[in-house]
């Protein structure tokens, strides 16, 4: 088999995490410190793949570059294939095919977490050779995703989008392997009702003409990041399974349970109970960090307490009678008391935001 080529989607308007995503890239919104898109990148390098094309949107590619940069960071080589407009999955196969040629490909949602990454997946194509090889996971609510049927020998049979009355329980994760054989299926098929060209659409085409598709069926977690739950969730699965390191200042703190302090990070009289994260140049002072919690880089954080929430870098939080959870607060956000009379609320709130005073 030549050698396989990676595929990073990386387009779309991440309209489900505004008003976050109207300033950045969904894949750039961090998990545990590191922006999904990076987990994705890591993955395709632990499983041996140097070359990767990175799909990019015309509005946020120049973000996705300066991060991502040529992949050296990552030991790949990376290049920028910019789709026009969100046409479906298959329509970025098909805008990426001058890059792929004739190689074979993982394809990747760069919103998509997998906790025990691609590589077997990545050895079982290579060892088994079949045109297709997607990736499935048993989930309890398999009418809201794609679902695939197999047949006596363990192969996919058919593939239905969010079925009514589903067969199986085995929903399409956001990986894919492919030869060269996806492009002649992407091209045949028609748009969907979205009016846009399905990938579940062209796999069902490979299957319709004979060709072999493979299931590979995966039982570690498997998150999607495209809603705030679903950052809180991979968040949490993450932090999970962080190692302790403390790098920066304890000044009259303490620290208990799975913790990373980053340096440069200072405390001062408070307390971190992990699984946590402080990025570097943060300070914590007066102020309790509670489990699940992803401090970014360069954050204040004084005389307030967080738990189960994600900050990004050059927030700052002050003087709060309440504590923070299940919240995602973005960069370079002020939160604090305004002056104790005369008492009223004051908002300067982006577009689709959710605000909740309990």
């Amino acid at each position: 088999m030549e050698d396989l080529k990676g595929l990073i989607l990386s387009g779309g308007t991440g309209t489900r995490l505004r008003p976050l995503t109207h300033t950045s890239a969904k894949q750039l919104v961090p998990v545990a410190n590191k922006p999904v898109l990076f987990y994705g990148l890591e993955a395709m390098a632990s499983a041996g793949i140097r070359d990767v094309g990175i799909i990019v949107a015309p509005e946020t590619g120049g973000e996705i570059r300066d991060a991502a940069g040529d992949g050296s960071q990552f030991g790949l080589r990376i290049e920028y294939i910019e789709q026009d407009a969100p046409k479906g999955l298959a329509h970025a196969v098909l805008t990426a095919e001058p890059y792929l040629g004739s190689s074979p490909f993982v394809m990747y949602l760069g919103d998509n977490l997998l906790r025990d990454g691609i590589t077997a997946l990545v050895e079982t194509f290579r060892s088994d050779n079949p045109d297709a090889l997607i990736l499935l996971t048993p989930v309890p609510d398999p009418e809201s995703y794609g679902v695939a049927e197999l047949n006596g020998d363990g192969r996919v049979a058919r593939l239905v989008e969010k079925p009514k009355d589903p067969k199986t329980n085995l929903a399409l994760v956001g990986v894919y392997m492919f030869t060269s054989a996806i492009f002649d299926a992407a091209r045949s098929i028609e748009p969907s009702w979205r009016n846009e060209l399905e990938i579940t659409d062209a796999i069902q085409t490979l299957v319709e003409r004979g060709l072999r598709v493979d299931p590979h069926i995966v039982h570690g977690w498997w998150k999607d990041t495209g809603q705030v739950q679903d950052m809180l969730e991979a968040n949490r699965l993450i932090l999970d399974d962080l190692e302790e390191r403390i790098e920066g200042e304890l000044i009259d703190s303490r620290v208990e349970g799975r913790v990373v302090i980053e340096e440069g990070a200072v405390l001062e009289r408070s307390t971190v109970r992990g699984p946590a994260i402080v990025g570097r140049g943060s300070r914590i002072t007066d102020a309790y960090i509670g489990p699940y919690t992803a401090i970014g880089h360069d954050v204040t954080i004084e005389k307030a307490e967080l738990e189960h929430s994600i900050v990004l870098s050059g927030s700052s939080i002050a003087d709060l009678e309440y504590r923070i959870e299940a919240s995602l607060i973005g960069k370079n956000v002020r939160i604090g008391r305004g002056p104790v009379l005369p008492k009223a609320y004051r908002f300067v709130v982006g577009d689709n935001a959710d605000v909740r005073i309990l």
